[in-house]
């Protein structure tokens, strides 16, 4: 079995990316979101409850993060595209 592309896309001796987050602290505290722009941070077992507010381009997308999200990138939970919709006609 290979592993995934996730699991290589990073040298195991530099360790998960990590961005630090200024207010992380006072938002354990306050359940407060931390709004962010740092899609391709790794979300760590610190993170656990916490609620992030992640940039996808044009609008913050609420994510709360859970025990499975682990290891993870918090910009695999705000899609950046939207679903198409193809309708009948041209006025509805």
């Amino acid at each position: 079995m290979k592993p995934t592309l996730s699991l290589l896309s990073r040298s195991a001796w530099k360790g998960p990316f990590f961005v630090k987050f200024p207010g992380l602290r006072q938002a354990q505290e306050t359940k407060a979101p931390i709004k962010t722009q740092a899609r391709s941070c790794t979300i760590l077992p610190a993170f656990i409850g916490l609620k992030f507010l992640v940039h996808n381009g044009k609008d913050y997308v609420p994510v709360t993060i859970t025990e499975e999200m682990i290891g993870h990138k918090l910009g695999e939970f705000s899609p950046t595209r939207k679903k198409f919709t193809f309708r009948k006609t041209k006025n509805k």
